[in-house]
């Protein structure tokens, strides 16, 4: 039941945000009652706690099934984005703005779990990029991984980029091409350009 009640959960705060799902509507959508909500996660912070966590890990783990692949550095950069964009689906709601205005420890937290996957992804992503000819050699990775990071936090304020004029799809879609084309060979702009021919 535990593992019920979180997945549902996830789905929900995303789906709606987290500020807006209340123990009852999950209650409702599982058909019991709230305190069986209760008797795993004695409040909603916790709950709110363990999905982000829950969320982090799946994607953690999806990211690395990517990497496994061995795929062209700079494919990988895109495939990895359309297994995330899959897992978060609230852009309607902006549940991450939510989770850092009502829950701000457990974002805060969640951040900084989020930079090491991030860190680790990014930096053996660039290194092998380099060594195989579609990143430019002279990059500084430790700094490259932490713009990358900023960057993909920053087009998540929605006040900055509004839903109105941007569509979280196309700003992740955009800031990668920006990314990319920042530390790209030749060799590698053309393997770009290719990709995104392909997929239009």
């Amino acid at each position: 039941m535990q593992e019920k009640i979180l997945n549902t959960a996830t789905e929900m705060f995303l789906y709606y945000g987290f500020k807006s799902v209340t123990m009852d509507d999950i209650a409702d959508k599982l058909g019991i009652s709230k305190k069986t909500i209760y008797a795993h996660y004695s409040t909603k912070n916790k709950l709110v706690q363990a999905t982000g966590s829950h969320l982090l890990q799946t994607i953690s783990e999806g990211i690395d099934e990517v990497r496994a692949k061995n795929l062209n550095p700079v494919i990988e950069n895109f495939e990895i984005k359309r297994f995330v964009n899959q897992h978060l689906k609230g852009e309607k709601t902006s549940p991450h703005f939510q989770l850092k205005k009502y829950y701000p420890k457990i974002f805060n937290k969640l951040i900084e779990e989020q930079f090491n996957v991030l860190e680790d992804c990014v930096g053996e992503n660039i290194s092998r990029g380099i060594e195989l000819g579609y990143y430019r050699k002279q990059i500084n990775v430790p700094f490259v991984c932490r713009i990358h990071f900023v960057g993909m936090m920053g087009i998540k304020d929605k006040e900055m980029f509004p839903l109105e004029e941007f569509s979280e799809q196309d700003l992740t879609e955009e800031f990668l091409n920006y990314h990319l084309r920042a530390i790209c060979t030749q060799k590698g702009i053309k393997t770009l350009e290719e990709y995104l021919s392909n997929e239009k």
